[in-house]
This record gives structure tokens, sequence and C-alpha cells, in this order.
């Protein structure tokens, strides 16, 4: 096992980047896109600061399609689209760009629930206080919603990593890909072993670090 270990060391670091890289392409959307798409979703909803049918009916339903569709299905059926972005379908890159699509519907529901989550007196004492709208979200429910919204991450992530490993199978690198090729293809089922463990220690750190960063955060 440990000289296999060092026969494929350089093949093994390549693809935990790889993986890393995907990872975080796919955090950096739910960031950029998925909080404001979640804080829109909780915004329009009925009752709400910015209360529109049509905006909360639209957004919804794209983000409950795209979280239907098996991951595998959507990678393939986003091909066109990906060759279209990134000018190829296959490779690291471009299996980013389901994942990233994903993560941004994901993590929009989550945050969504954890704005949800805030008591109504907080807006109502920040308006009273003559805060605009924006410093409303700024300053008032991002604030109140950290904990939960780092939670939210945290559970993203760990889904990211995921599938990250199920890109592999359509050529898009990472450890999943390594573990087809080396481990399963190849019949080194000690390989796959391995890399199965390396996940679990990947995730079980993630899930480690998020779930202390939330609690330091919660100063409820």
């Amino acid at each position: 096992m440990y000289d296999k270990l060092v026969q494929y060391q350089s093949e093994i670091w390549k693809s935990i980047g790889q993986t890393f890289l995907m990872v975080g392409i796919s955090l950096a959307a739910a960031i950029v896109l998925g909080l404001p798409a979640g804080t829109l979703l909780y915004l329009s909803r009925r009752g709400q600061m910015y209360e529109n049918r049509t905006v909360s009916m639209v957004l919804n339903t794209l983000v409950n399609i795209i979280r239907s569709f098996p991951f595998l299905l959507l990678v393939v059926f986003l091909i066109p689209f990906t060759r279209f972005l990134v000018g190829t379908s296959i490779g690291t890159i471009a299996a980013s760009v389901p994942l990233a699509i994903v993560a941004i519907a994901h993590y929009a529901r989550l945050a969504e629930q954890s704005l949800l989550e805030i008591p109504r007196g907080v807006i109502e004492a920040a308006r009273s206080m003559g805060s605009s709208r924006l410093q409303i979200i700024l300053k008032f429910l991002y604030p109140e919603a950290r904990s939960g919204l780092v939670l939210g991450l945290t559970s993203s992530a760990i889904s990211f990593i995921s599938y990250s490993t199920v890109v592999g199978i359509v050529g898009g690198g990472g450890v999943g890909d390594f573990a087809i090729r080396y481990g399963y293809q190849r019949f080194e089922m000690d390989i796959t072993g391995f890399i199965i463990v390396l996940m679990i220690v990947l995730v079980q750190a993630v899930q480690f670090a998020g779930s202390r960063l939330a609690a330091w955060l919660d100063k409820r």
C-alpha cells in the first residue's frame, strides 16, 4: 500500500488540487451569487420588504428545478452551455460550471432558511431607528443570521466535495477521477479505500471548522 502511494503521489496531489479548485469555485459562486439569491428569496416573500409574488415564484421555481436534478444528469444536460462558456466540456474548469450552478441554488435555499429564523422584531427595530433597506440587510439581517449562514455554507461545502467526486466520471478530474482510473479500472481496491478515507477526513475537517466558526459567531 505504501509503495503504491509513493508511486502515485504526484497524481494524488494533483487530484486533490483539482478537487480543492472545483470546491473553491463552487463556494465562491455560492457566496457571490447564492447568498444574494437567497436574500432575494427571503425579501420577496409575502410580508417582507420587497414582497413580489412574480419574483418569488420565478426564483423558487428555478432553485427547485436545479436542486431536483440528479447531479450527473445535470452535468450532461449542461455540456453545451459549459462548452459555450469555457470552450470545452472536459476538465476541472469545465466541471466547475455545473458545480457552481448547483452551488448557487443549494446555498440560496439554505441562506433563505437562515434568514427566516430571524425574529421579525429585529427588522421592526431597525426600521424604528430609521435604517434604510440596504442597512437593514447588511447591518441587521446578515449579522443576525451569520451563524446559520456559516453552517449552511459548511453543509454546502460538504455536498460540493461529494459532487466533485462524481464529475470524475465525465473527465472532470479530482479525487473521484483518480479513484476510478487507478482504483476501479486497475482493480487496486486499496487505492480506492485510501481515497474514501481521505474524503472522510476532509469532510470531517470541514464540518469541524464550520461548526466551530458558527459557534463562535453565534452571540445569542
